[in-house]
């Protein structure tokens, strides 16, 4: 039996939890807190390293506490991140500058100059394109990819990129600030897009970082997820109320681990996550790229696993956007005609679970109402910062319960999106697995097994899979388990959720025309948004 605690560091917010380890995975305790997301309008979305540091320290105390477990029975520390952030550090592990988010989409420039020339294909140059594919198996097409951030520093802040001594992503400065030690799981190496992944070299490319304008010698230690990456420090553990000398473990991003903590680790299982981004995820034995439609086959957690994968970076931030600005009376906060003081936390446990309960009265299809989730531009099956959510088709008829119930089919509806662009190069499974906060609403998984026409399957703690698998890391490189396939028999299915064939026609019909609208757009997108 070992005890161990996980870090599950999201966009907005971190979750970290004490697991017990035996012949299941049991929480034990476990809390959260909020760090910012700042967005500027030139397309810039950074963070705080002091403000994920901060949360850290406060939520590890109180997961203790709450688990009634004494810091040194604690064995082992792993994470489950957000990815594709880029965090620059000088040689004593501190950041130069604060973390640009996967979310900051102001290196345009560079992505023009350095790939968007010449003659293109899928928006990269031919060349480049070819090269990138057989060295990583993708390629840096997205303005929001790392290295052109790592780019836009360079060329916009020549002061701060002269200190730099390591190129990082979150979790990784967070191993570096615990352990003094620079290192980058595989997993985390792919998102870089500068990982050479063909056999015999798995390594950082010194060729491909040239030709995109990176210092090789930049790029940290590349490690396993499974692996001891070093201990934790005296006056970090003090801070965090720990034990020095915790081992602590690579662990790895969260397109790697939701699905391990979902039980999705078999070849052809599919997961699909909905929290503040969202995504498809089919678990596959090789490198798989669509460069069209922005989809690849990402580095997995599991040695020879990948996950072939297309993410929707604004999914749960579309119902979060919801909740403040329509189910939310701008003044003086109303609900039901109701003030929220005097009735909301009796009749409700949260304003998103009254808000489930009010679109469960609305018929499929929103009364015809349609929604775009691409409130911060959109990277797959299209790429374009300048795409943006709306409503389309509202009528007299239109009240703010049918558009909150057309935001949750809007999200539905790009995930399926997602799952018919992938079904072209790789099936997704029959039943699929359901994982994020999204999932902890049952009229949320009914709305997605009915768009999709698929079986939906949920988890239990269906929000605390990140931090799960990364305990599953934590089991493997222990010992405590031989393989991550092991851990699926640890993370049953707690309910199933059959598709309504009676809304099969009214979701085909509304789904084809959702899939018109980016296109009809895209010119009156780029002329406000360009």
């Amino acid at each position: 039996m070992k005890h161990v605690m996980t870090f599950d560091i999201g966009t907005t917010g971190v979750k970290t939890c004490v697991f017990e380890i035996s012949d299941t995975i049991r929480l034990l305790g476990a809390a959260s807190a909020g760090y910012g997301l700042y967005v500027f309008p030139d397309g810039g979305a950074e963070q705080d390293t002091e403000e994920w540091w901060q949360a850290l320290c406060a939520t590890s105390k109180q997961a203790l506490a709450e688990a009634n477990v004494e810091p040194e029975k604690i064995e082992g520390i792993s994470f489950c991140s957000q990815m594709q952030g880029l965090v620059l550090v000088d040689k004593e592990g501190n950041a130069v500058r604060r973390p640009m988010s996967y979310m900051d989409q102001r290196a345009r420039e560079e992505l023009k100059k350095g790939i968007a020339h010449g003659i293109t294909v899928a928006g990269a140059s031919i060349p480049i394109l070819l090269k990138s594919l057989v060295i990583t198996g993708a390629v840096a097409a997205s303005v929001k990819d790392p290295v052109w951030k790592y780019n836009w520093v360079k060329n916009h802040e020549p002061a701060n990129f002269k200190k730099v001594y390591k190129w990082l992503d979150v979790k990784e400065y967070l191993i570096c600030r615990m352990t003094g030690q620079f290192v980058m799981t595989k997993d985390s190496a792919f998102g870089t897009l500068l990982y050479d992944l063909r056999k015999g070299h798995e390594t950082w490319s010194a060729s491909l970082c040239k030709t995109l304008g990176v210092n090789v010698n930049h790029m940290p230690k590349l490690v396993k997820s499974t692996d001891i990456v070093g201990r934790l420090r005296e006056q970090q553990a003090a801070e965090l109320g720990l034990k020095s000398g915790i081992a602590v473990y690579g662990g790895g991003g969260d397109a790697s681990l939701i699905g391990v903590g979902a039980g999705a680790v078999n070849l052809g299982d599919t997961h699909i996550y909905c929290g503040t981004s969202g995504w498809v995820s089919t678990v596959v034995d090789k490198s798989i790229v669509d460069a069209g439609a922005m989809i690849a086959a990402i580095i997995g957690a599991d040695e020879g696993k990948f996950n072939y994968f297309a993410e929707l970076e604004t999914a749960g931030k579309c119902l979060e956007w919801v909740k403040d600005h329509l189910a939310l009376d701008e003044i003086n906060i109303y609900l039901k005609k109701e003030h929220v003081a005097d009735s909301y936390e009796s009749a409700y446990t949260s304003l998103y679970q009254y808000m489930n309960d009010v679109i469960a009265q609305v018929p499929a299809g929103s009364g015809g109402v349609i929604f775009t989730p691409w409130l911060h531009g959109n990277r797959c099956p299209f790429e374009d910062p300048n795409s943006r959510g709306m409503f389309f088709n509202l009528s007299l008829e239109t009240g703010k319960s049918e558009m909150i119930r057309a935001v949750v089919e809007g999200v539905c509806y790009h995930l399926r999106w997602f799952m018919e662009a992938e079904d072209k190069r790789v099936p997704s499974s029959a039943t699929v697995r359901f994982v994020g906060g999204g999932a902890l609403n049952s009229v949320t998984c009914q709305i997605l097994a009915d768009v999709l026409g698929k079986k939906v399957e949920t988890v239990d703690m269906p929000q605390n899979v990140g931090a799960v698998g990364a305990a599953v890391t934590i089991a493997v490189g222990s010992g405590e388990i031989r393989s991550f396939a092991d851990a699926k028999k640890l993370i049953p299915v707690v309910k199933t959720y059959t598709p309504n064939t009676a809304n099969k026609s009214v979701y085909d019909k509304q789904f084809a025309v959702f899939k018109k609208l980016y296109k009809a757009n895209k010119e009156n997108f780029a002329a406000l948004n360009g």
